[in-house]
């Protein structure tokens, strides 16, 4: 794991991985990026109290950097990722190991379920989970096995990992995305499994959301400069969002005929899955969809178009995008 304040979580997430069923021998490495918020005071009276524990620093405060340190200090061939917004099931890393070794994968992995408490929460965790409001990839909604592109966090066999080089410390989002293009460059599989689902806390306020998307669009920008060959054509969806919006708005300010016909099928995209979303849940929290979803998509696409990356300093953050 690599940690930045996360005082909030990292206890729930800490029990979860200590409650899993795996037989055999592990250790929980967490390497803490200087949190400031209680974090590693929690983490070190964890570490007193179960050797299993093990706390390293990570002065780059990076995720990247943070979980190759992690991956320096361990001593399994079998890698977990965990974040600390994520609560693994009891049998996760049982089944992920099995899984391993039935498809000879370097890395297993499965959904990313986001659970909200709130009912701002919830409404987070429903476009999350939705494949209108968050995306196609397999991740976030497939209930059917095989390879893929990307997982959620990752189980690794340590030998693939090492041999492409751990992690992209350089980037501060996206690493996991581009981790696994390079593991599929190089041969390997990338297998998704739906039954490795992981429960994840999404933020709690539109602002940390807009905040958390516009980071994953201009870091997204960044990894695909890096590597053009992992780019998806699901990632256009927000920068081409973006541009039919603004030309949009150029053609009403100019009398273009039918400007409003990107405006007018993005709202009805939003307000099709409110109402789809509402009933499927059964969930009033759904009807706050039509100002998450904008934020969601906007931000991405509005980071990946125009937001620099120069200056910002790098913290961890949660799986892919």
């Amino acid at each position: 794991m690599a940690v930045r304040d996360e005082a909030a979580h990292i206890e729930t997430t800490l029990q979860a991985v200590f409650d899993q069923d795996y037989e055999g021998p592990f250790e929980v490495v967490v390497a803490d990026g200087r949190s400031t918020d209680g974090t590693l005071a929690i983490l070190r009276r964890r570490a007193a109290a179960d050797s299993r524990l093990k706390l390293i620093d990570n002065p780059e405060l990076g995720v990247g950097a943070g979980l190759n340190r992690a991956i320096g200090a361990a001593g399994g061939q079998v890698l977990v990722r965990c974040d600390g917004h994520a609560e693994f099931a009891p049998d996760y890393v049982r089944l992920a190991v099995r899984l391993l070794e039935e498809t000879g994968a370097a890395n297993v992995g499965g959904r990313q379920d986001a659970v909200g408490a709130t009912g701002l929460q919830r409404a987070i965790a429903i476009a999350m989970n939705s494949p209108a409001a968050a995306g196609t990839a397999k991740f976030r909604h497939s209930s059917v096995a095989g390879p893929a592109d990307t997982v959620y966090l990752g189980v690794f066999d340590r030998r693939a990992l090492e041999e492409v080089g751990g992690f992209d410390p350089a980037l501060v989002r996206n690493q996991d995305f581009e981790l696994n293009h390079r593991l599929r460059q190089s041969g390997n599989l990338v297998w998704f499994d739906p039954r490795l689902a992981v429960t994840y806390r999404p933020r709690s306020s539109l602002r940390a959301l807009g905040r958390q998307y516009l980071d994953y669009g201009r870091w997204k920008r960044v990894m695909l400069a890096r590597n053009p060959g992992a780019l998806a054509a699901r990632q256009l969806a927000p920068p081409a969002l973006v541009i039919g919006l603004i030309a949009s708005a150029i053609g009403a300010a100019i009398a273009v005929p039918l400007w409003w016909i990107p405006p007018a099928g993005y709202g009805m995209l939003i307000a099709v899955t409110t109402l789809w979303e509402t009933i499927r849940r059964r969930d009033r929290a759904a009807w706050l969809l039509p100002a998450i979803m904008p934020t969601m998509h906007l931000a991405w696409g509005i980071g990946f178009l125009f937001v620099p990356t120069g200056g910002r300093q790098a913290v961890p953050v949660e799986g892919p995008s």
